[in-house]
């Protein structure tokens, strides 16, 4: 038997050792942090209430302080009427509680008679039966007495008499004193009226020190910065006020509006209902569910018919999208700014953390910590985890969907975005900047040429998925509910140059220009270069000028001239980059010698390079016409046809452009 060869022992470097150090440390931190939520709830549930109030109440401090109102009295002003409503709110709740606890018993022979019609049903005999059943043998195993009872009961002594009968025995308890009878009366008062003074005392207190709060969050956030940091969190603040604000006004409103129904459908505390689905209404997606849940069983229970259960249930069903899907979007956006899967986790993690009072606040603490990872940069990682922007940029996405080699992904997101956009505009914001991304790994030889084929490939299948879009810009657009191509198309101006580009036939054309492949689209050095090749070839091909790709090999001294230039009138050379001016100069030296009459356009995708510096890198290279991107090189092959626009309908009788 060989004996294993054992592998040489590697250190580790300092940097890998920080960083195992660190990330070991951040674990460590956040079981602490954690474990302090959790164990010191009693103190974090009302700060946290503390500081969403303070949200909520600081614009109408503001509001105050603006008509001269001095900051101590308007702050007092506000937090006492707040907390006079709330008390207001608890006390009709405690009412509505305690008279439906003393109506439920009268409810019992309306669920009765529904549990026996269920039972009479064939369907549902069986399994009632059989649960009741159950219900029954498990009772009696409850009741049987733990230990079996003795032979000899204790009376049953020597000289006792068995025929007489037991002496009562009667245990008082002595009258308890007025101290006693008031620790009885306060102590179950003390836990909330000690929560409810460290919130008021918490909500004072950070309504008259907000400048000074703030002051000392920037120094820790960092003050290298003060301008932009100051800025950021001004913004932040003034966003979760107003949010916060809103939807507690919203809510407020979902509550009144849930309430009065129930009222005139006939469900009994209808007002204790109406307040527990406004604070439901924090929770998204769940929150209106749960709230339904206990007036439509109460309808169950009180009706001896089913007309009060179907009332209720499309109350709700129609009060809550016409709130969620028309109402909120109209005053303050579409969305709150998490994600669904944050939301869910949240929701999930606060109230494993503080209970039922957890859940309530789960939605709002979540947007405070994704407002504070956008404008803090140590803090960014939670606006990665649980914001609703996408953790990737446009072209990243475009990127890594060609390396997994999937371009159908890739093409539902162009489709996404060509909603709003042109498919010029696509390929050069987002197609482009992702080749690019590609082009710089393989010069840092992150690369191989296994992966840089299957980029090229994935390109070329996701330009023929995209042959039969318009690159027309819509004429009316239509917003995308895509979250990757919103934030695609608000980085994306339309180039006033490119934004129309003319559509041609071929029999309008020149008759230089009416063969088969016009255009010819020919990759600088690399494979990465012949993938924009593809995608210039698509967007000409779709304006009616045919065009065919060659690879970067077809230009070396042995190929170029078995290259096959029938019917070709003008040639683009494809460079991701403005590095190469020697290899352009030797690229258009041999593409004059086989095609002299030929049209040659520099096409070198760098944005915002120097009039000047472009100019002279067309002249190095002897071409006749410079583009810097995929739409200008389009125009620039229409504008050398001398042709007109034919004037069709976009996307329609392409069969003359189909060929290719």
């Amino acid at each position: 038997m060989r004996p294993v060869a054992r592998q040489p022992f590697k250190p580790r470097t300092t940097e890998e050792l920080m960083a195992l150090l660190s990330a070991v440390a951040t674990a460590i931190l956040t079981v602490i942090i954690i474990s302090m939520l959790y164990f010191g709830r009693d103190i974090f549930v009302p700060v946290a209430l503390a500081v969403l109030l303070s949200f909520v109440l600081a614009p109408l401090v503001g509001m105050l302080q603006r008509i001269r109102v001095p900051r101590g009295l308007a702050v007092v002003s506000v937090v006492v009427v707040a907390f006079m409503l709330i008390f207001a709110m608890g006390s009709l709740l405690a009412a509505q509680l305690t008279q439906l606890a003393g109506d439920l018993p009268r409810y019992q022979s309306t669920i009765s008679e529904k549990i026996q019609a269920f039972r009479d049903t064939k369907a549902g005999r069986g399994t009632l039966e059989r649960a009741s059943d159950m219900l029954k043998d498990l009772s009696k195993e409850l009741d049987k007495p733990k230990d079996a009872p003795s032979a000899r009961s204790p009376g049953m002594i020597a000289g006792s008499n068995p025929s007489a009968p037991p002496v009562p025995v009667e245990v008082r308890q002595p009258d308890p004193g007025a101290l006693e009878s008031l620790r009885t009366l306060i102590s179950p008062l003390i836990h909330p009226l000690a929560t409810t003074g460290i919130i008021i005392i918490f909500v004072v207190f950070i309504l008259i020190q907000r400048e000074d709060l703030r002051n000392r969050f920037i120094r820790l956030a960092g003050s290298s910065d003060l301008q932009r940091t100051t800025a950021a969190l001004d913004d932040a603040a003034s966003r979760l006020s107003k949010l916060f604000l809103t939807q507690l006004i919203l809510n407020g409103a979902f509550g009144v509006v849930i309430g009065t129904g129930l009222w005139f459908i006939g469900i009994p505390s209808a007002i204790l209902w109406g307040i527990l689905a406004a604070a439901l209404r924090f929770v998204p997606y769940v929150g209106a569910v749960i709230a339904a849940a206990f007036p439509l069983a109460l309808a169950v229970a009180i009706d001896p018919g089913w007309s009060m259960l179907l009332w209720t249930l499309v109350l709700f069903l129609v009060v809550e999208p016409l709130v969620g899907h028309v109402v909120e979007p109209m005053v303050y956006g579409r969305s709150t700014g998490l994600s669904p899967v944050a939301v869910v986790a949240s929701a999930t993690f606060w109230t494993a953390l503080w209970g039922p009072i957890g859940l309530v606040l789960a939605t709002p603490l979540t947007i405070c910590l994704v407002v504070l990872g956008r404008h803090v940069e140590r803090l960014e990682f939670l606006d990665v985890m649980f914001g609703d922007r996408p953790a990737l940029s446009p072209p990243e996405i475009f990127y890594q969907r060609m390396l997994a080699g999937d371009p159908t992904e890739a093409a539902e997101k162009a489709e996404e975005f060509l909603k709003e956009r042109s498919l010029a505009s696509y390929y050069d914001e987002v197609a482009l900047k992702g080749l690019q991304l590609a082009q710089a790994d393989a010069e840092r030889n992150t690369l191989d040429q296994e992966r840089l084929t299957k980029i090229r490939d994935a390109v070329s299948e996701f330009a023929a998925d995209l042959a039969d879009q318009d690159d027309r810009p819509p004429a009316r657009s239509r917003s995308t509910t895509d979250a990757e191509a919103s934030s695609a198309v608000e980085g994306v101006a339309e180039n006033a140059a490119n934004e129309h580009l003319p559509y041609l036939r071929r029999e309008t054309l020149p008759p230089d220009w009416q063969g088969e492949h016009p255009v010819l689209c020919v990759a600088g050095r690399s494979l990465i270069d012949e993938a924009a090749a593809i995608m210039l070839a698509q967007l000409s091909t779709e304006h009616g000028l045919a065009a065919r790709v060659e690879a970067a090999a077809s230009l070396s001294t042995t190929n170029v001239f078995r290259l096959d230039t029938t019917g070709v009138a003008i040639v683009c050379l494809v460079y991701l980059d403005a590095r190469a001016a020697a290899h352009m100069r030797y690229s258009v030296r041999r593409l004059r010698r086989k095609l002299p009459k030929a049209t040659i356009i520099l096409g070198c995708w760098v944005k915002d390079m120097d009039p000047a510096a472009l100019e002279l890198l067309r002249e190095g290279a002897k071409a006749d016409l410079v583009a810097t991107s995929i739409g200008e090189a389009v125009r620039l092959c229409i504008e050398a046809t001398g042709a007109r626009e034919h004037g069709h309908e976009a996307g329609t009788d392409k069969s003359t452009t189909a060929a290719a």
